[in-house]
């Protein structure tokens, strides 16, 4: 059973590390086509994430 955990753990590991990398290049992309924009859009993704972290922190305690 513990070891189908890990299998699984892997599984979405992998998929994570390629997805983080599409992130990243939408990431860029805006960056570079609209700077402004971009820096709006990430400072309200940063809000959120903050908030979500807060909630986790709660979760964890």
């Amino acid at each position: 059973m513990k070891k189908n955990y890990n299998n699984i753990i892997n599984q979405i590991q992998n998929i994570r590390s390629k997805n983080n990398v599409n992130w990243m290049n939408i990431l860029k992309l805006a960056f570079k086509l609209d700077p402004k924009s971009a820096s709006k859009i990430m400072k309200k993704i940063n809000y959120d994430d903050k908030r979500i972290s807060v909630l986790l922190n709660k979760l964890t305690k």
